[in-house]
């Protein structure tokens, strides 16, 4: 029979475990409105948002290694088992995969800067852009498997990487061209490909 006290401590788990999943999906919000950020500071050469999204990169790793002392509280106080082990475990690793997609945009918005500063015209190639909204997607679409344990949803995630890495592959193509054109090209169209693999790698995450 459940004394009261294991009630209680089985409600207060579920409970933090509720938040812990709140700020997962906080945490996965703030990084796909970065990636979106960094995208509008490159194609807009708006450098004031591309130096907002630097900032706010902070406020993403601040909340993994709160998800991440949460987890491991959970883990050592209540030595959860089978699925809620799992999950918590999962925790750990998904919030560290967020927060390199923070990163990602960081790195997006910073080539944003720099080809500010380098003053050239260069347009995007449009895969880019297409880029940008696959990768948001999946990002979302991640966490949404993960908080759900949808592993049907999951595996269609992975599957939508490989259109990303085809546009990837496009984007090389396209800036390989206008490097060969002119060596003006060339500053430009390193920054966009890093852009690029930037992008790629979110997907990956």
């Amino acid at each position: 029979m459940t004394s009261p006290q294991q009630t209680a401590g089985n409600r207060h788990f579920h409970e933090e475990l509720t938040e812990l999943k709140r700020r997962l999906v906080d945490m996965s919000a703030l990084a796909e409105r970065l990636i979106d950020q960094s995208i509008k500071s490159l194609l807009e050469r708006d450098r004031d948002t591309a130096e907002e999204v630097i900032v706010n990169d902070k406020r993403i790793n601040t909340l993994e290694v709160e998800i991440e002392q949460q987890a491991i509280r959970l883990l050592a106080l209540q030595q959860p088992l089978a699925r809620d082990l799992r999950f918590l475990v999962g925790a750990i690793k998904v919030s560290n995969d967020i927060e390199r997609a923070g990163d990602h945009a960081v790195n997006i918005a910073q080539s944003a800067v720099r080809l500010v500063d380098y003053g050239g015209r260069l347009t995007p190639a449009p895969e880019i852009e297409d880029m940008a909204r696959r990768s948001r997607a999946m990002l979302s679409q991640a966490i949404d498997a993960f908080i759900r344990g949808d592993g049907a949803l999951g595996r269609e995630v992975c599957k939508a990487d490989d259109a990303v890495d085809a546009l990837h592959d496009s984007v090389f193509r396209s800036l390989l061209t206008h490097m060969m054109e002119s060596a003006r090209n060339i500053t430009p169209s390193l920054e966009l490909l890093l852009v690029s693999r930037n992008l790629e790698r979110v997907a990956d995450l």
